[in-house]
């Protein structure tokens, strides 16, 4: 696990390496390990190493034979033993154990093409000096981030946006649609940014960019669902040997690895399987009250037999630690549970280099509670003339009992679903920011965006629809991106073996009644793990991290958020009345606004760091 960084200048100046270096020491906490810089004419690529794999070879950047051929890579490749093989029979070189010149002979061989051989997470640049080509991938489920920006002189890119802030020039502005965008989802879908004119290259897709400046971006790969009719028990027993198949891979390192381990099936399955293999140390938090995590965890070690480590957050703990865990975010993410992760991290760190964790088997397996909503709404489905009856059903008074059933019951899918989170509605929208009416009209609107992909599930139940869309939107907007950037705030590497395409390539085959079954959710996962975890979690609901802002927010905390909102410069773009009419309802009982106002907080905090007038991004909180 790595941060990379770069740029190529479409004329004929070479990058300094005091540039250079200044673009790699800001993200130093992806890779306090080693250093290193190459530049070529227009070319400069740099690089901060965490060491994983090959401890004593992995330098980089790396070149093939004869140096035609240079390449920057985050990641980890899984089968990169069997690849090196085959490649060396075919006559290639090696002068590393590294999975990264793995990557580099495969270019080689299959060009662009390469991307299509990789098991694994990964973001690289290749510099092909013959073709004076820049070559650029991100894995299939956007594991790794991939950052850039264009003009007219150059194109920069990096694994975190704070390199792109240090290029001299760059000023940063807020991007209005992203803004606008962010206030629904609490993340900015990609391939924007909140930072205007900066870019995420999209999960499973390459990047080429030439010397005279054009670009080319192309999707390699597509997460979608193909249900077949299969007897359940090949599921089940298919879904035990790729999940043992998919740790094991994901086990490999030269260092030391544990697991994060919470009160779900899916990482004490992670756990489980590893412990099978060797003994593990296991990682939890949590917070006073009815659902504390670290109770069942605890619980599940003792059963598992691992060593285990756990810690409760305080409101101190947690509020202290937001202002990091945002500077590491680079752009505003307004799920609390981030804080969570950035504290289970950074005690992981104090004992491994490498965790295991269960990010995707909701995705992939069907496990969120929504996904059964289909199903309960079946029992109205032969409504007729269901949008006239939405409009009557809108009538009924509110806080009426069922009434929102109702409404769901004769809305379409694709206007109702716009993935696990929706906080801000497009009216609500209008009341919180600081925008023109006319303006506001221009914006793409979060049904716009979700109709991308729904166009492309029109053949599938509304479960693997709605799964499509976590895939494409929730999951590498919220659940990937805090957990790639509140792990390496504390230079630990993060894998997901859930998100293994060859794992992907049998979940994508369940029919949605072996996924949504007997009144629960992920259940061919459930019924594989019959035997290898214990009873008590295999059919406990899922919790995530329950963070108490609700109740938080009542008390003084609410008041020290709101001064702080308010301090704040977003003026020009929040609606401040508006978000102390929100807390003022709250407090009184009319609503839980908590998960809005926290979203214009974390909003707050990231334009004070990065945009207001005293920025600084200097590396200020390496841990």
């Amino acid at each position: 696990m790595c941060g990379i960084a770069g740029l190529l200048y479409f004329d004929d100046r070479e990058p300094s390496h005091d540039m250079l270096n200044k673009m790699a020491n800001v993200m130093i906490h992806r890779g306090p390990d080693d250093c290193g810089y190459w530049s070529d004419n227009a070319v400069g690529l740099a690089f901060r190493r965490l060491s994983i794999i090959d401890l004593k070879e992995g330098h980089q950047p790396l070149s093939n034979e004869d140096e035609s051929v240079w390449i920057i890579f985050n990641g980890e490749i899984y089968n990169y033993k069997q690849l090196r093989k085959d490649l060396k029979e075919r006559g290639h070189q090696f002068k590393t154990n590294t999975d990264t010149e793995v990557i580099v002979h495969l270019y080689e061989e299959y060009g662009e093409g390469c991307v299509h051989y990789l098991r694994g997470m990964f973001a690289f640049v290749i510099w092909d000096r013959n073709k004076q080509l820049l070559f650029g991938a991100r894995d299939h489920f956007g594991i790794k981030p991939f950052y850039y920006y264009r003009n007219e002189q150059q194109f920069i890119f990096g694994s975190e946006i704070k390199s792109i802030l240090t290029v001299d020039g760059f000023e940063g502005s807020v991007d209005h649609e992203a803004l606008f965008q962010y206030l629904t989802f609490q993340y900015v879908p990609e391939p924007k940014t909140m930072f205007k004119g900066i870019f995420k290259l999209p999960p499973a897709h390459t990047i080429k960019v030439s010397s005279n400046g054009k670009i080319l971006l192309k999707k390699y790969w597509d997460p979608s669902f193909e249900p077949k009719q299969r007897p359940l028990e090949e599921f089940i027993e298919e879904t035990r040997e790729r999940m043992k198949d998919s740790v094991i891979h994901h086990m490999q390192s030269d260092v030391h690895r544990g697991c994060f381990l919470s009160s779900g099936i899916d990482s004490t399955a992670i756990a489980a399987y590893m412990k099978s293999v060797e003994p593990i140390k296991t990682f939890s938090v949590g917070f006073e009250g009815p659902n504390n995590e670290t109770l069942i965890a605890q619980q599940t070690a003792d059963y598992l037999g691992t060593d285990h480590y756990s810690k409760m957050i305080s409101m101190e703990d947690f509020f202290e630690s937001v202002p990091k865990a945002i500077w590491n975010q680079d752009e505003p993410v307004a799920d609390p549970s981030a804080v969570a992760l950035y504290h289970v991290a950074k005690l992981a760190k104090e004992h491994v280099k490498v965790v295991l964790s269960g990010e995707g088997a909701d995705e992939l397996f069907g496990g969120y509670r929504i996904y059964r909503e289909p199903q309960a709404l079946q029992a109205l489905s032969w409504l007729p003339m269901k949008s006239l009856l939405n409009r009557i059903f809108q009538m009924l008074p509110k806080g009426m009992k069922g009434k929102n059933y109702l409404l769901r019951a004769t809305t379409p899918l694709e206007q109702r679903f716009i993935g696990n989170a929706k906080i801000f509605s497009e009216d609500l929208k209008g009341d919180i920011l600081n925008i023109g009416e006319e303006s506001l009209h221009l914006l793409e609107n979060s049904l716009q965006i979700a109709n991308r992909f729904y166009q492309k599930t029109k053949h599938l139940d509304p479960v693997s629809r709605m799964q499509y869309i976590d895939l494409n939107l929730w999951m590498p907007g919220d659940i990937l991106m805090k957990a790639d950037k509140m792990t390496m705030a504390h230079s630990l590497e993060l894998r997901v073996p859930f998100l293994d395409k060859e794992l992907f390539e049998l979940t994508r085959q369940i029919p949605v009644n072996y996924r949504i079954s007997e009144g629960t959710t992920k259940y061919v996962l459930r019924k594989a793990m019959e035997g290898i975890i214990p009873n008590f979690i295999t059919n406990r609901p899922k919790l995530g991290f329950p963070v108490p802002l609700r109740d938080w927010l009542k008390h003084k905390q609410g008041d020290i958020i709101l001064e702080q909102i308010l301090s704040s410069d977003i003026e020009p773009y929040i609606n401040l009345e508006y978000v102390e009419k929100m807390l003022r309802e709250h407090r009184n009982g009319n609503g839980d606004y908590s998960r809005k106002i926290w979203t214009i907080y974390v909003f707050a905090l990231w334009y004070e760091t990065y945009l207001s007038s005293s920025k600084e991004l200097s590396p200020v909180f390496v841990n």
